[in-house]
């Protein structure tokens, strides 16, 4: 890491009507180093990226490049001056092909009437070579999973030739190796001399990949350090301003055998994705879904829901056989799923809060005349999200305007609205500051002892060791096994998500021996 200051930013303020989301940031980036920014979800790491992108323009300070004073007016003229931005949330084009993404700004900027596709192609295969070579250029965007789409995000930023990069939450949505590969070519431009601004909540990935590490809370500057002068625990404690704690609440102290089962699920299969998928949630119980990306975790809860095909499967729920057929039978039972996809599938962005909660039950919030009654939608919204410790301007404030982990909370408080028996969550901590998490993992604990049955689905190992009661890994649509008690290791879980399982069956059958 070089002395030499590539960017400097000088007492930035910024404000949204009453929120002030920066009050006084200074900033400097060297060349040729790996800056993590850090930060509660609301702490202002987005905003001030956007005011660097020059998608926000500060109320008042200054920002340098390369000791000149700028102005920044837009996104067109931050990569002029060397600037690329990988967003949190993909702000990519859904209908037009991988190529046609990663060379927007290309294609965008050249005065030639006619478009060589097949350059295009050649340019954006080379581009994707290294982080994800797997991936066809000529695939439409939307055919592909969301974490490929996130290393289109991640390759159309490096076709740039910037020498500022910002990755905000890059590997949220990658699995393990995806992810390894994106270290990869990190640590490959930082020898370039390019600087890095890495937003992560992630401290494993802070501190083996970063050099220096400044934290925000509430849009002010607390700290900068070097990675090697610090903790993760400092960093955050710094975060939060307290100590947070145990990251994960106690487990159910109850036996498995003695809990009531809610949900049997047995045979379920679709057309490809999955196949005999069986278990069984107890009432109480928080029910881990584990497995590599891909493994068929979504796809197999969203049949179960209504919301993706099932070609054989029964379901019983508190004993009974029930059909569900679409997402509003499911509702009507009382099993609802939070998706991955929060931009997407979670919340309405441009929607209130009070509406975005009240959605999926609007009889709930209704008069007589079956007509919404605002003051009782407002007054349910602000109940369910003061539950979730939502920092909002209020309730009739549109989601677009929360940070990603509070837009989370709003989608949140949506499934408790309906008082639910079952919730299914999908990676719900994806893309949440440290806090939040712990508030998340305890209000789902608490979900579970009042007697919700809960599925959580996610990639964070740690997480699904720390939160769940038991929990069932899959492999390539296959059911390997389910783990309990002390056996829900970080090393069984990746044992069966790899399909190791399964094949040393195979091997103890050819031996003659029997398997249990």
């Amino acid at each position: 890491m070089s002395n030499e200051v590539v960017m400097e930013i000088v007492d930035v303020h910024k404000s949204f009507g009453a929120t002030k989301a920066l009050a006084g940031v200074n900033f400097t980036l060297h060349k040729g180093e790996i800056h993590a920014l850090c930060g509660e979800n609301g702490a202002g790491k987005s905003t001030l990226m956007k005011v660097i992108d020059g998608l926000h323009q500060p109320d008042s300070g200054d920002l340098y490049i390369k000791g000149n004073k700028v102005v920044i007016r837009g996104a067109l003229e931050a990569q002029k001056l060397g600037i690329g931005f990988v967003h949190q949330e993909i702000v990519l084009c859904p209908d037009v092909s991988v190529a046609e993404n990663i060379n927007m700004a290309l294609t965008n900027q050249s005065n030639k009437w006619f478009v060589n596709f097949a350059k295009m192609n050649t340019r954006a295969k080379e581009s994707l070579k290294d982080i994800a070579p797997h991936i066809n250029p000529a695939a439409r965007l939307d055919s592909l999973r969301i974490s490929e789409q996130q290393l289109v995000e991640i390759a159309k930023a490096l076709t740039l030739d910037c020498e500022v990069l910002i990755l905000d939450e890059p590997t949220a949505a990658l699995t393990e190796s995806e992810s390894k590969a994106l270290f990869s070519i990190m640590q490959s431009l930082k020898a370039k001399g390019i600087s890095i601004i890495y937003i992560s909540h992630r401290m494993a990935e802070v501190f083996e990949q970063c050099d220096r590490v400044t934290v925000l809370r509430d849009g002010i500057w607390i700290s900068t350090e070097k990675v090697q002068n610090t903790s993760p625990n400092e960093v955050v404690k710094n975060m939060v301003g307290r100590d947070v704690g145990h990251l994960y609440p106690e487990k159910s102290q109850c036996s498995i055998a003695d809990m009531e089962v809610m949900l049997e699920v047995s045979n379920l299969s679709d057309s490809n994705r999955f196949s005999n998928i069986g278990f069984k949630l107890h009432q109480g119980e928080i029910f881990g879904v584990s497995g590599l990306i891909g493994a068929g975790r979504s796809e197999m809860v969203k049949a179960i829901c209504g919301l993706h095909e099932r070609k054989t499967g029964n379901i019983h729920f508190q004993g009974k056989s029930i059909s569900i057929s679409h997402y509003s039978d499911s509702i009507d039972q009382g099993i609802v799923y939070l998706s991955e996809d929060r931009k997407e599938d979670g919340v309405f962005l441009d929607m209130s809060i009070a509406r975005n909660v009240s959605v999926l039950k609007l009889d709930q919030v209704c008069n007589n005349l079956k007509c919404i009654d605002a003051s009782v939608e407002r007054e349910q919204a602000q109940r369910l999200t003061d539950k979730l410790k939502l920092k909002s301007a209020g309730m009739d404030k549109p989601v677009s305007s929360l940070s990603g982990g509070n837009q989370q909370k709003v989608a949140l408080a949506k499934m408790l609205s309906v008082n639910p028996s079952i919730i299914i969550l999908d990676e719900p901590t994806r893309g949440i500051d440290v806090g939040a998490k712990v508030e998340i993992h305890q209000l789902i604990r608490q979900l579970a002892n009042e007697g919700v049955g809960v599925i959580v689905i996610s990639s964070e190992l740690p997480e699904v060791v720390g939160l769940c009661d038991r929990v069932m890994v899959m492999h390539e649509g296959k059911q390997q096994g389910t783990l309990g008690g002390d056996d829900i290791t970080e090393q069984n879980i990746i044992h069966l998500a790899s399909g190791l399982g399964q094949r040393e069956k195979r091997i103890i059958k050819t031996k003659g021996l029997e398997v249990a």
